[in-house]
């Protein structure tokens, strides 16, 4: 029975454990053994998620400040899986490391585990009785990570966004006490454009390393090879897949705008911010004219910051107006 204290939508039986065998267990990160206070632990996490690039606000001080170290021990438990998954330093090792940080997902619901990001995520799911399942699904994506490289259709595309996109959306409404199916939806709509919207803008990054996230059928409709994409050919039947590809994107992004309206204040600043962020990128491939097989386009600094300030504004108005 899970006591009054633990999140009560987990529902797996809790991993064996044999005498001192967690304090024996090597971390697959390599993070440092502890002891780790749930101080020391968010603070871990917080250098996590500042110190790697993100298109997209991590924990901006738009939100609470008493969520911020919530929401990155979430980020630092997803963005170490994804460096399991992708980091050249973990080749050779990439599922069984992903089976260990499971492990250790599974562990600590259950009880206290000698690592940074779990004693921080314990805590966040114990503040905000967060379910297993995201976590667990985007541990899923990043298996699917290992050995899908293309994808037939775009239901099968949408598929892995279910996985590796939509379970972070749904992650931050939890900590921000937000559980409506209705949310939740809006949520799942913005985080798979967000997730699109990266597969456009990294082409020339994934496409020499085999992965392709242009769906096979929109490859054949618009007259596209694989070996154009090789061969960086921008040809005018590529450019309409893209201008397609990106129609199709925003309107994602559009069908789950509703959702910056209908949750608290800093959340929705928060997400005003990553909305015009994503919705930037597109714009981004749109100007360089969609010849993006050649480099990849991104957001500087003064683009972010002119995000933010148009973000905060769109917040002020709305507050003026009764809205927010």
């Amino acid at each position: 029975m899970v006591s009054a204290t633990e999140p009560h939508l987990y529902c797996v039986q809790p991993p064996a454990v044999d005498g001192d065998q967690n304090e024996r267990f090597t971390p697959p990160d390599g993070a440092p053994p502890g002891p780790w206070t749930a101080e020391n632990a968010y603070r871990y996490c917080e250098r996590m998620a500042t110190t790697h690039y993100e298109n997209f606000p991590v924990a901006s001080r738009f939100l609470p400040a008493q969520l911020r170290p919530n929401v990155m021990a979430v980020y630092a438990f997803a963005r170490t899986a994804d460096d399991f998954a992708d980091e050249p330093r973990f080749e050779g090792r990439r599922a069984a490391a992903l089976d260990a940080w499971e492990q250790l997902l599974e562990a600590c619901y259950h009880r206290d585990v000698s690592h940074p990001v779990f004693v921080a995520l314990r805590d966040t799911v114990r503040q905000h009785n967060i379910p297993i399942a995201p976590l667990k699904a985007l541990l899923t994506a990043f298996r699917m990570d290992l050995t899908k490289t293309r994808y037939a259709t775009f239901q099968e595309l949408r598929h892995y966004c279910n996985h590796s996109a939509n379970p972070v959306g749904r992650l931050v409404l939890y900590i921000h006490g937000h559980r409506s199916p209705e949310l939740h939806r809006y949520s799942d709509e913005i985080c798979s454009a967000l997730q699109l919207a990266n597969f456009l803008q990294d082409l020339s990054v994934d496409t020499p390393r085999g992965r392709c996230y242009l769906p096979e059928e929109d490859l054949i409709h618009f007259g596209v090879s694989r070996d154009d994409l090789l061969a960086k050919r921008h040809t005018r039947n590529f450019r309409d897949l893209m201008a397609f590809s990106v129609a199709r994107t925003r309107s994602m992004f559009l069908r789950g705008r509703p959702l910056i309206r209908q949750v608290s204040p800093g959340l929705s600043m928060e997400l005003e911010a990553t909305w015009r962020g994503g919705m930037a990128i597109l714009q981004r491939v749109e100007a360089a004219n969609y010849e993006v097989l050649s480099y990849r386009p991104t957001l500087e600094k003064k683009d972010m910051a002119g995000i933010a300030l148009r973000s905060l504004f769109a917040f002020g108005r709305r507050f003026l107006s009764g809205e927010a």
